[in-house]
């Protein structure tokens, strides 16, 4: 029989979609005025729940998706490993069986396992209520693998999304109020399941569908940003001026914008505000049954958002705020509250730094990512490793490799580009090519070739990649 203490914490992870950094207190609380108001200055959403997790646990301030897009960075989150190895190299592919995550090790010790939202490691299934392949998740009632849908309901048959228009499910808003709002309804069955399992051990991952488009949402978080007055971020003003060159992959991106839409950055705001007072419940739901202290709580999400810096929406490319994700992560029994971590990480590390915190050595799959929890527990108040870590795009069209300031991507349509963000935190300046800069040119470049090689990056003989 098993027994449980201290040892066995639980686990909450609650991952966003499509996250733009800026819009989370505790990340403009690292940046400077300028970059933390890249819309106006006093253009924000207020965050205090999701703040709180970050004053009372560690912020990791360089924390990026293996790659920018919905499929392959959720399968590193699970597995450990990079895209290219789950089988989930772009979206809409289908993870592969032989893939163990952190939720089957944790299944398999005893946790109750339990995962609620948007999933999308199981092909094209759209929606794709509860998947059969359930990968260590036991309860996946509330799992549906694609789609951004906006309001839901409970029937005899399970849960279905509740806009239909000719009998199927649309993404419309409808009048879904504070029991059917996705991020709602999804929040109410998440309490439903920690409740049912609060005197056992438990593993929990809530995976909201927003603030990823359509940017809409229920009132009042509908028209709360409406007064805000939004001003086009300076990287979309210098390029529509045409004053800076910009890369060749760039160009091949989707998703460009000319004009920044008032009514599209309000209820994006909107959608954040509405995620924060749900994660106020859970919080206060933790402190009310007297699980915050032996409760792993991380707040996340896949991939960022643009939302029109660079003239960009959404991801795909190797800018902060598309690849940049947020991390922030409580556990009161271990990690020292207020700590920040500007070291380097991609979403392979999450699930040996995972098992790092639980105290789990044995059983393990063969994983790619780094065990930070030694910089997580130790007593150290801020940490600034020089690690680089390595990026793909899904479709190979460029790798990157990034540390805790520098960036170099290497393309097929363009000569390499090495950033500075120290310097130029805009990211619109190449110094590729610049004496100074040839030693962190050279370094980076050794590295990045070592983790293509080592993790069988395809683009290596794929593509006529530009290093030189």
């Amino acid at each position: 029989m098993l027994s449980f203490g201290l040892s066995q914490p639980n686990v909450i992870i609650i991952q966003t979609d499509e996250h733009n950094l800026r819009t989370l207190g505790c990340y403009r609380e690292q940046m400077s005025e300028e970059q933390a108001f890249v819309w106006g200055k006093g253009n924000k959403v207020d965050t205090p729940n999701i703040d709180s997790l970050a004053r009372d646990g560690l912020i990791c301030t360089n924390y990026f998706a293996s790659s920018p897009v919905c499929t392959p960075s959720r399968a590193s989150w699970v597995s450990g490993i990079y895209p290219q190895a789950t089988g989930s190299a772009n979206n809409n592919l289908p993870m592969k069986d032989s893939i163990v995550t952190f939720a089957e090790v944790l299944r398999q010790r005893g946790y109750a396992t339990s995962y609620l939202g948007k999933w999308h490691l199981d092909g094209n299934a759209k929606p794709g209520w509860a998947p059969v392949r359930k990968f260590g998740f036991s309860d996946n009632r509330f799992m549906f693998n694609r789609g951004h849908w906006k309001k839901f309901e409970m029937t005899e048959e399970g849960p279905q999304v509740a806009s239909k228009k000719k009998g199927n499910p649309v993404y419309d808003l409808g009048d879904a109020d504070e029991k059917s709002f996705a991020t709602d309804w999804l929040v109410d069955r998440s309490l439903e399941i920690l409740d049912r399992d609060k005197g056992k051990p438990f593993c929990l991952m809530l995976a909201l569908p927003d603030p990823h488009g359509p940017n809409t949402v229920r009132a009042p978080y509908d028209t709360m940003y409406d007064h805000l007055t939004f001003q086009q971020p300076v990287t979309m003003r210098k390029v529509l001026a045409a004053l800076q060159n910009r890369p060749g992959w760039v160009s091949g991106s989707s998703n460009a914008v000319k004009k920044l839409s008032q009514a599209t950055l309000s209820k994006y705001f909107g959608m954040v505000r509405c995620i924060d007072d749900n994660v106020g419940k859970i919080i206060t739901f933790l402190k009310e049954n007297d699980l915050t202290e032996n409760t792993i709580v991380v707040f996340t999400s896949d991939h960022g958002d643009m939302m029109c810096e660079h003239c960009r929406m959404n991801k795909g490319l190797p800018y902060r705020t598309s690849v940049g994700i947020p991390f922030v992560l409580r556990y009161p029994a271990k990690v020292p509250a207020g700590k920040v971590i500007h070291t380097a990480y991609t979403t392979v590390d999450f699930f040996p730094t995972l098992m790092g915190l639980m105290g789990i050595e044995d059983g393990l799959p063969t994983m790619h990512g780094l065990n930070a929890s030694i910089a997580y527990t130790n007593k150290k108040k801020e940490i600034a490793k020089d690690r680089i870590v390595y990026v793909r795009h899904s479709g190979g069209a460029w790798v990157a490799a990034f540390d805790r300031r520098y960036k170099l991507v290497i393309s097929t349509s363009d000569k390499p580009w090495l950033f500075d963000l120290e310097k130029d935190p805009d990211e619109l300046v190449n110094f590729y090519g610049r004496d100074e800069y040839k030693d962190h040119f050279v370094r980076l470049e050794k590295e990045l070739k070592r983790q293509m090689v080592k993790y069988s990056e395809p683009a290596l003989v794929e593509k006529n990649l530009r290093f030189q």
